[in-house]
């Protein structure tokens, strides 16, 4: 597990061993307030890292199996928490081909309907920090980051990797418009932690330089 403070933000990080994706804990330490950003899998390390949290959103990046398959769960042991993602994906949380499910582990998904289907703009509270949703579409139709501006910290899900880019060959995936959403992020005033749904954290103005999706817009 990776541990980061920023200001009153603990940002926990655990790379699920089910289908590897990162799963993000993010808490408000002031307030207690917590979201977990994608859970591929509810695992009992999840679940041990909510112990004592007020767990207020289940933020999902995109509507992928290795993103959502744990959201059932984790919604049962938590039933107040608001499961938040884009309007265009929600409904991969109740469509097993849509979410790629049947082509990764058939039969593995509970389907549960999101509380919160939110879209470019909308604003979130997570104790006394703001995050904006950002609709950043090209690996999925309705891909999401989720910024934090105060803290200066993104949620890029599979937008934005260190040194690369979410693929573009699923369903709904498009070229062009994960083109365009790479250079809405490489446009983005300052510099910024990136927290990628795969992999190692980084930094916007490393990938400035070194991502090559990113340093051609230079």
């Amino acid at each position: 597990m990776e541990r980061k403070e920023v200001n009153s933000l603990k940002i926990e990080t655990l790379v699920l061993d089910f289908l590897g994706a990162n799963c993000n804990i993010v808490t408000d330490e002031k307030t207690n307030e917590t979201a977990v950003i994608d859970c591929g899998d509810c695992s009992k390390e999840v679940l041990k890292a909510l112990e004592g949290k007020n767990l207020k959103y289940i933020l999902l990046t995109h509507g992928h199996a290795d993103h959502i398959l744990g959201v059932y769960k984790l919604k049962m042991a938590f039933p107040d928490a608001k499961i938040v993602i884009h309007k265009d994906d929600a409904i991969c949380l109740i469509d097993s081909k849509r979410s790629l499910c049947d082509g990764i582990v058939p039969g593995y998904q509970t389907f549960i309907e999101a509380d919160m289907k939110v879209d470019e703009g909308d604003k979130l509270m997570l104790g006394e920090s703001e995050i904006t949703v950002l609709h950043t579409p090209g690996h999925s139709l309705g891909s999401a980051c989720y910024l934090f501006e105060k803290e200066r910290v993104i949620f890029t899900g599979d937008t934005l990797f260190s040194l690369t880019v979410g693929r573009t060959d699923f369903f709904g995936g498009s070229d062009e418009d994960m083109d365009k959403s790479i250079r809405r992020l490489y446009n983005m005033e300052g510099d910024y932690e990136i927290y990628p749904g795969h992999n190692r954290s980084t930094t916007l103005a490393y990938e400035r330089n070194r991502n090559r999706y990113m340093r051609r817009f230079r």
